[in-house]
């Protein structure tokens, strides 16, 4: 079975391969706490045309792994550090593989994907960065240390992003940005909160978006409901998008 083919063997999905059939089989990629893998599951619950089927993570004391046990999903570790590229690579692909994986979530993945995992799933891996890139974005800006540069700049708008993964930190194409004001007296505690609940929101939004494509064999463009207009305007908020993600996942 070759990376990004589904469970039954099936090729992966894409504009070169035709429609396939939802849900689709996906994997999730977490260094940390994972509550992000914790929204992409509970948005699965509540209908969405994925089905997670395997965790990923570098660190054994990851609190996603917990997670993903409570949550009946498969968890392993493949370190990287100290670890030969090419090793991390290899063992990386050989899991979603065996997972069937057909995409492929980042939720605070904190290590460059491997070459070779990004080209066998081109515009098939998504990952949430916690501000609007391009600002604050590349090797080392995770975290609070992003909330801490927003404030340390003077920024009075801060936000989500959701985007392909390429071969540079926070570099793959955006699919959809979500504003988030940055309030007087915020510290980075308080302005992290804030923007940890609209990715909640965002993510699965767009990850229901690109996987509805991706199953009709189509090229998923930006998010009708996000992109950068609305990070633009500051016209957007949390209250709006929280709409929107009970329109589309309501309670089950």
């Amino acid at each position: 079975m070759s990376p990004g083919a589904g469970a039954d063997g099936a090729a992966g999905p894409g504009p070169a391969t035709g429609p396939v059939a939802l849900p689709l089989t996906a994997a999730v990629l977490a260094s940390g706490s994972g509550s992000n893998f914790q929204a992409l599951v509970d948005a699965e619950g509540r209908g969405a045309p994925w089905r997670v089927r395997l965790l990923l993570s570098d660190r054994e004391d990851a609190g996603a792994i917990a997670r993903a046990g409570a949550a009946g999903v498969v968890a392993r570790v493949i370190p990287v550090k100290g670890v030969e590229p090419g090793v991390v690579e290899r063992d990386t692909l050989e899991a979603l593989e065996a997972a069937g994986a057909q995409v492929v979530f980042l939720a605070g993945y904190l290590r460059l994907v491997p070459a070779g995992v990004v080209s066998a799933f081109r515009r098939r891996i998504l990952n949430v960065h916690p501000a609007l890139l391009p600002a604050f974005g590349g090797k080392g800006m995770y975290g609070r240390k992003v909330h801490e540069a927003v404030l340390a700049a003077g920024c009075r708008l801060t936000g989500v992003t959701v985007h392909y993964v390429d071969e540079r930190y926070d570099e793959g194409t955006i699919v959809a940005q979500w504003p988030v004001p940055v309030l007087a007296g915020d510290n980075p505690e308080a302005l992290a909160a804030r923007v940890l609940a609209v990715e909640h929101r965002l993510y699965p939004l767009v990850a229901d978006h690109v996987c509805r494509a991706l199953a009709a064999g189509t090229e998923p463009g930006p998010l009708p409901a996000g992109g950068t207009a609305f990070a633009a305007s500051g016209a957007a908020h949390v209250s709006t998008i929280d709409t929107l993600y009970r329109e589309r996942f309501p309670e089950p």
